[in-house]
């Protein structure tokens, strides 16, 4: 878990923290542009608010925020960006990837009902566990009387995650619920180039069509094989081309 924010300090168990590329202005939105703009405008609390964004008007009316959608399609990039650049306002915030809980004391969710926003990660992951479904209804119940709020984010809608606590999931579903769709290949290529011009590499059209061909097509595999790439690159001194990258993808 990582808490930001005034007041906050920080916690890095396990070195679970936030990952700082993870931003709003680097997620490749796609078909998720309505999404995006929403939560930047309407989660409050810092982020501001624009009047003319009706999904951001409509966050900003609940307590809970839930996404939902396959992997890779961008759940964990935007409940981490929502929470680091929250707190860069002044907000008191914390992730949590419940796919961890196992490593993770239930106690870490004491006192976060105070928290302006708490980012729950793979809220699948609390099957089973009725002390943390307990504490989670807890928490949400708490941050809605403090006026905070929850992000969360799974592979199902709220009725089709596996939780015993039924109340947990109505809970959930009482907000708003948004899925995730996954990008085309022309988005996966934009998203590839734009990362690799923050890294100060050149990724010409060529070269990322040909990892669109050779890599696992999720965006998460995809920016794997362009970090051994930018590592490559770095070690032979040698821009991404087809035959350069032909070599150290030779063992794939």
């Amino acid at each position: 878990m990582q808490v930001k924010g005034r007041g906050a300090g920080l916690q890095l168990p396990l070195g679970l923290g936030l990952r700082p590329g993870f931003r709003f202005a680097n997620f490749v939105p796609g078909a998720n542009a309505e999404v995006l703009a929403g939560l930047r405008s309407g989660l409050g609390g810092g982020l501001g608010s624009d009047p003319e964004n009706d999904l951001g008007n409509e966050l900003a009316g609940h307590t809970s925020i839930y996404l939902w959608g396959a992997p890779a399609t961008g759940k964990s990039h935007l409940l981490q960006a929502a929470c680091q650049e929250l707190a860069e306002r002044g907000g008191r915030c914390a992730y949590l990837p419940l796919r961890h809980r196992r490593e993770l004391a239930v106690e870490m969710l004491e006192g976060l009902e105070r928290a302006d926003l708490v980012c729950l990660d793979d809220v699948d992951a609390l099957a089973g566990a009725q002390e943390w479904e307990q504490a989670v209804f807890a928490l949400y119940n708490g941050l809605r009387e403090h006026g905070g709020r929850l992000l969360a984010a799974g592979p199902v809608p709220p009725a089709a995650l596996p939780l015993e606590l039924e109340d947990l999931r109505t809970r959930l579903a009482w907000g708003l619920v948004y899925q995730l769709q996954p990008l085309d290949d022309e988005d996966k290529l934009r998203g590839l180039q734009q990362r690799a011009r923050e890294r100060g590499l050149e990724l010409p059209d060529a070269v990322a069509r040909y990892l669109l061909q050779r890599c696992r097509r999720d965006m998460a595999s995809l920016l794997h094989c362009l970090d051994e790439l930018d590592r490559a690159s770095l070690a032979a001194q040698r821009r991404l081309t087809i035959p350069f990258v032909k070599e150290v993808m030779a063992w794939k």
